[in-house]
């Protein structure tokens, strides 16, 4: 509600407010746009410098060598075969058989009526090919002796389980086994010692894994007599017709920058027919043909992000102001994008393939940049060791374009320091705003202060007046007007 002066009527509230809003009014307009163009320049630099990270990112990993250093490697049979191959494999094609796995040895022994019985006291040595071990025993039962086995075999590979007969025929049995495959690793068991009983009866030599053709001890008439489940045996293979054996089913040294897991025998009748089952290796064209796509794709969406940051939009008609990014005509954007496109335009020395479109890789009427799959197989086929170098190494196109990249994304460069500004002027721009808010405060009280001393002295002329007036009006021989 407007607050009229007591002495002249006048709505002083009003009009100090209209001044003082009059006086204030500029200056918060130019610090609104100074804050809002600051704030969206801020913004829009930390959305500008995220595209510039990302499409980085995808620098990085086509300049890797590691990248070109893969290959692939492929089995017609991975379930019988699988292969793995690393920077050391030369390309090539092979041929494999499979005549029989590594194998590790496993013997179980005599049987007893029950694995808590006590059996005697004595000197148990188990040897596993040439490596032997001995544990004593005191009064132990066969729980006892499996777990002496499991703590004194555990850094060499030699494990005991308990295997009961539900019927009871075959007893308690102790089962032994070894991790160590290969020939020559077969399990045996000998005891020593003046008090054996029955322990005793765990001693155990296998028969000749040669005389069996390396096949189980076939039951007996006897269920609780000792025999080999399995002994231990070389896996057997062809590799091109080569004939190789091996102790451990993952075989790494017989073809350079390769390994082999072999996962089964190949069946009699297969092996009868002379089947083979086909290794390749080859360059990983795919993992680099992947890694191209992602470069394109990661410079189409910086591009899509500057041209965002930069785009002007037309508003309503002909005399309306257009719409304007908050980048628009910003001469780091032009800088950056001037040194990219010159980057990517730009060719090597080597041969056969010198540049982007070299490799099916064009620019397109709105600036991205599209791939010919078909060019691009054909190069990476016919010139891959070419296609390496023009994208890796300090001198190669990847690191080129990093270089134009990281003035702009490094701490403290270019973004780094703008943004910092920005954030410095919106700082100022608050304090600006405390000064001019203590500075309008002041002169809203001095106008106030002013109107105030205005309205008492019109107060004071009006009692003036009205006083002589009534003095005038009371002197003889004045004649008065006839008031109707």
């Amino acid at each position: 509600m407007a607050i009229s002066g007591i002495g002249s009527g006048m709505d002083i509230n009003g009009m100090v407010k209209a001044l003082v809003g009059a006086e204030s009014a500029p200056k918060t307009a130019q610090l609104d746009r100074l804050e809002k163009a600051s704030t969206s320049k801020v913004s829009a630099l930390g959305q500008f410098r995220s595209a510039l990270s990302t499409f980085q990112t995808a620098l990085g990993k086509l300049n890797d060598p590691a990248l070109f250093e893969k290959r692939s490697a492929t089995s017609s049979a991975a379930d019988t075969v699988s292969i793995s191959a690393d920077a050391k494999a030369a390309a090539g094609n092979y041929s494999v058989q499979v005549f029989n796995l590594a194998q590790t040895s496993k013997v179980a022994l005599a049987g007893y009526d029950n694995s808590s019985d006590a059996l005697g006291s004595g000197t148990l040595s188990i040897k596993v090919g040439d490596e032997a071990l001995d544990i004593e025993l005191s009064n132990a039962s066969l729980t006892d002796v499996r777990d002496a086995i499991n703590a004194a075999g555990k850094d060499s590979g030699l494990s005991a389980t308990i295997v009961s007969d539900p019927n009871g025929e075959g007893g308690a049995r102790l089962v032994l086994s070894s991790s160590q495959s290969g020939s020559d690793h077969d399990i045996s068991v000998a005891l020593s010692g003046d008090n054996l009983g029955e322990l005793d009866r765990l001693a155990f030599t296998p028969p000749s894994a040669a005389d069996a053709n390396f096949e189980p001890t076939p039951a007996g008439t006897d269920p609780r007599e000792a025999r080999v489940i399995s002994y231990s045996r070389d896996a057997n293979l062809a590799i091109d017709g080569i004939r190789l054996s091996s102790a451990s089913n993952t075989i790494e040294d017989a073809i350079e920058g390769v390994t082999l897991t072999l996962k089964s025998a190949q069946s009699a009748e297969a092996l009868d027919k002379a089947e083979t089952i086909k290794l390749g290796v080859n360059e990983d064209k795919g993992g680099v043909r992947k890694s191209i796509t992602e470069f394109v794709d990661a410079y189409n969406a910086m591009l899509e992000s500057v041209n965002k940051l930069t785009s002007v939009t037309p508003v309503g008609g002909d005399n309306s102001e257009p719409l304007a990014a908050a980048l628009v005509g910003d001469s780091s954007v032009r800088a950056f994008m001037s040194a990219i496109r010159g980057e990517m335009s730009s060719s090597s020395s080597n041969e056969g393939v010198r540049m982007l479109s070299d490799l099916g890789i064009s620019t397109q009427r709105d600036g991205t940049l599209a791939v010919d799959n078909t060019k691009l197989n054909k190069a990476l086929d016919n010139n891959f060791d070419q296609v390496n170098s023009l994208f890796t190494g300090k001198d190669g196109l990847m690191a080129r374009m990093d270089s134009k990249v990281s003035p702009y994304t490094d701490k403290g460069g270019v973004l780094d320091s703008r943004t910092k500004a920005l954030q410095n002027t919106i700082t100022t721009v608050d304090e600006q705003r405390e000064s001019h808010a203590a500075r309008i405060s002041k002169l809203e009280s001095r106008l106030f202060a002013q109107f105030n001393a205005m309205d008492m002295l019109v107060s004071n002329m009006n009692s003036t007046s009205s006083f002589l007036t009534a003095q005038l009006d009371s002197l003889p021989g004045v004649v008065k007007q006839n008031k109707r």
